[in-house]
């Protein structure tokens, strides 16, 4: 960039943070039709910088399926579903940024605008959250859950009784004092128009549990009450259509992991694949007796109505569908549910197929040793994905002191701890279901070689994500105890399958116990000290941004790519 040009870009962003709105600030502000405050949302000051904008590290994938048994009332009712998820997208916007129309408006350059589209704001998901816009400033820590001027000291001191509410976004009053707000209350508008659109699906549903459901997942959006939803979505199994919609995750949140992130997924059941997953939901009891950790740790018992099925995705919507995409899902995250009735988990194979292909087994070709590729296999990256969605519904919910759940306890460490847990406890079962003879038809091997090619490929989702942080938490771990070695003259990895298996067992039991005690200092310890890249393997990474391998994946999806008709 030359002096003359950058000197031009300083008085392009002088005159347009005079155009604010706001006469007592720089910044554009948005504000919610319910609240009656003005929420701040940062300042599109200059034009993007166009060399730290990367739309290419998404491959772009179609999300179609077979829809050739559905009748005409199912593909009506498969568009009415994509809208509403529609308005959760919108949703999300306001949660992760504000408003998405307002910053499309700042950006002339359309790659600039597919990247802001793709990353639901101005900061880059895969990269650490990194700002890809001039003088855009860090994301917020707590998104737009919280007023940007909040400390957590001011928040824990707060005398709000529902500040850790799921479904609620802190806020200042007239004097400047802290008070939350129920989701309902904020965005009333849009969450009827949501609610209106389920109601008009169950009407067209022949599957009375799934009927059920959406009128109960309609009244909770108007009610933020999720439980009556919950407990019907765990009864809804056999139909060969599912929906997913609602403030779900926490992981936007990273100041305290507390606040529940819109979205949605609209999916077509694989029953072919499902029938192959059935038998292992009743072997969860026992291998959650297994575990290596003291009776204490492992003292709940996994609920008895848990199920394995495998989907098609063919809508993505608000926090699922920002930055890296989720291939399996595990809920719901309410534990009160997940003691009653376990938990359901949902392979997304489609999309899962798609990161193999396109992702996975190009990076093998890079980082593992030539003579360990054969054991990178679909079968075996389908098992591990699987498995890690069931370990969720292993170890324990709440912290052995009886102050309250794990996720209270770890606050904005809880996520990232959870996903280690489930990613290491994943392999633990695996392994002790080869022993067993129960996954006899595949090696070992396959599951442990693709493993360590699935570390790589979730590391560069960087440290922003609770997947991408606890993937280096495991591979500086693994590392550490000789899990697997580095060959210098080829720049390869290469398995010890002895010292993993043992790795194994101390990793899960570490984080185990750091979840059953509630222990947040060692949370943040391990996170701090174990999350991180060093040079080796920011080598290896940069070897496959120059082998131009994508880090993630970007879907084309709709009633158009579906070819459904979108008439009501």
């Amino acid at each position: 960039m030359t002096l003359r040009f950058l000197i031009a870009l300083l008085l392009l962003a002088g005159l347009m943070a005079c155009q604010s709105d706001d006469p007592t600030a720089p910044e554009a502000s948005a504000t919610s039709e319910s609240s009656g405050q003005a929420i701040t949302e940062p300042a599109v000051e200059v034009a993007a910088e166009l060399a730290a904008i990367r739309p290419e590290a998404y491959a772009s994938v179609k999300l179609t399926a077979d829809l050739g048994a559905f009748d005409d009332r199912q593909r009506q009712m498969l568009g009415i579903l994509i809208e509403a998820a529609k308005v959760m997208d919108g949703l999300f916007w306001e949660q992760a940024y504000g408003s998405a129309e307002g910053l499309m408006s700042e950006l002339s350059d359309e790659r600039a605008r597919e990247f802001a589209r793709i990353n639901y704001g101005p900061w880059d998901r895969l990269d650490n959250n990194r700002p890809f816009i001039a003088g855009i400033g860090d994301k917020p820590a707590g998104a737009r859950f919280y007023p940007a001027d909040m400390s957590k000291e001011e928040f824990e001191a707060s005398a709000l009784s529902d500040k850790a509410d799921l479904y609620t976004i802190i806020e200042r009053d007239d004097s400047g004092e802290l008070i939350s707000k129920p989701y309902s209350t904020v965005w009333p508008e849009q969450l009827n128009k949501a609610a209106e659109l389920l109601r008009q699906a169950a009407d067209l549903a022949s599957h009375e549990g799934f009927a059920n459901y959406l009128r109960l997942r309609a009244d909770a959006l108007l009610s933020d009450d999720y439980f009556a939803s919950d407990l019907a979505w765990m009864s809804n199994k056999s139909n060969p259509i599912e929906l997913i919609i609602g403030p779900i995750e926490t992981y936007e949140d990273q100041l305290f992991g507390y606040k529940a992130a819109f979205e949605a997924y609209v999916l077509i059941k694989d029953q072919a694949w499902s029938d192959r997953l059935q038998r292992f939901s009743a072997m969860l009891p026992a291998l959650q007796e297994g575990l290596p950790v003291e009776a204490p740790y492992k003292a709940e018992v996994p609920g008895s109505d848990a199920d394995l099925n495998a989907y098609d995705v063919i809508y993505y919507a608000g926090d699922c569908n920002a930055g890296s995409k989720t291939i399996a899902i595990n809920l719901p995250n309410d534990e009160r549910v997940q003691l009653q009735r376990g938990t359901r988990r949902l392979q997304l194979k489609n999309a899962m197929r798609a990161k193999f292909d396109q992702i996975l087994l190009p990076l093998a070709d890079q980082l593992i040793a030539a003579d360990q590729r054969q054991h990178i296999t679909f079968d075996a990256f389908f098992a591990n994905t699987m498995f890690h969605e069931v370990a969720h519904g292993l170890g324990i919910k709440n912290t052995l002191d009886g102050s309250g759940t794990v996720r209270s306890a770890l606050k904005e460490t809880a996520s990232a701890l959870e996903e280690g847990k489930a990613d290491i406890l994943g392999l633990y079962m695996i392994t002790e279901l080869h022993r067993q003879g129960e996954l006899a038809d595949a090696a070992l091997e396959d599951n442990y070689v693709t493993f360590l090619a699935g570390i790589f490929r979730s590391v560069r989702f960087g440290a922003s994500s609770a997947h991408g942080r606890a993937n280096m938490v495991r591979f500086n771990f693994f590392r550490d105890r000789g899990a697997f070695s580095l060959d210098e003259a080829t720049g390869t990895y290469r398995v010890d399958f002895n010292n993993m298996d043992r790795a194994i067992s101390e990793l899960s039991r570490l984080i185990l116990m750091i979840q059953g005690d509630g222990d947040y200092d060692a949370a943040r310890t391990l996170l701090d000290d174990k999350g991180r890249i060093d040079a080796p393997l920011q080598q290896a990474l940069d070897r496959l941004s120059d082998a131009n391998i994508p880090v993630d994946i970007v879907f084309e999806q709709g009633v158009d790519v579906l070819g459904l008709n979108t008439q009501n």
